[in-house]
């Protein structure tokens, strides 16, 4: 008894000590996840913020942030806290989020989440799709690497599926990989494929192929041109969109 009388008065004597007029902040909890049975890997990172969105004419103030780092795997929880005095009832709030993989966004909320009512201590799901990688997209054919041009009987190929994955071939197995782009910044990650084995000059194109990729920097769309560039800005690999 003595314990919790010390326990109690200790509590009374905090609040009392607490500055005139300050306020204690709110905070929403919840979760983010997404429709995709993907892993994530060990770098993902959550953003989740807390917008005004009262006027649509205008930019919407940002209330307050958190993130969570490392992610984990989905649902993701999170606890968003906000100063309630930054509140107006007759306003409209949003709580979006942002799953970031490597630094680039692959996951987002696509829709506004209102601030439950009642704010503090309020629950919300928010679900997330699939962003769209910037970069090149579509399906391209390979006319040159290097310089060099890539014979017809010898096709080689990239398409870039809009998600942060590329597949194709570079004349003889068959590829799988990732890439990230940001504007006119391309990088392509490691990727897997086939071990087949082809006549020697599939083989030889094959490995510039692959040699040039790792080579790539930038990219440059001209029409139905595609130029993959090098860190000095020269032409590592010319593509022609493929038809249909």
């Amino acid at each position: 008894m003595e314990h919790a009388r010390r326990t109690a008065l200790a509590a009374a004597l905090l609040v009392l000590a607490a500055p005139a007029g300050a306020t204690q902040d709110a905070v929403v909890t919840g979760t983010a996840a997404y429709r995709e049975r993907i892993a994530l890997p060990p770098g993902a990172m959550l953003e989740v913020e807390l917008r005004d969105i009262s006027r649509a004419d205008a930019p919407a103030p940002l209330i307050a942030t958190v993130r969570v780092d490392p992610a984990g795997q989905v649902p993701i929880p999170f606890a968003l806290r906000y100063d309630p005095a930054r509140i107006d009832p007759r306003g409209h709030y949003a709580v979006s989020a942002r799953l970031l993989v490597d630094g680039v966004v692959r996951w987002h909320t696509d829709s506004n989440h209102l601030l439950p009512q009642g704010g503090s201590g309020q629950g919300v799901a928010l679900q997330l799709v699939r962003a769209a990688a910037p970069g090149p997209a579509g399906a391209w054919q390979v006319r040159e690497i290097g310089g060099r041009a890539v014979p017809a009987a010898i096709p080689a190929t990239i398409t870039f599926d809009g998600t942060g994955r590329a597949h194709g071939t570079g004349g003889c197995n068959r590829f799988n990989g990732g890439y990230e782009a940001d504007g006119p910044a391309l990088r392509f990650g490691p990727a897997a494929q086939t071990n087949m084995a082809c006549a020697e000059p599939a083989m030889d194109q094959e490995a510039r192929f692959h040699a040039a990729l790792a080579r790539v920097r930038t990219w440059r769309a001209d029409g139905a041109t595609l130029l993959l560039l090098d860190e000095a800005g020269g032409v590592a690999m010319r593509l022609a969109a493929q038809p249909g």
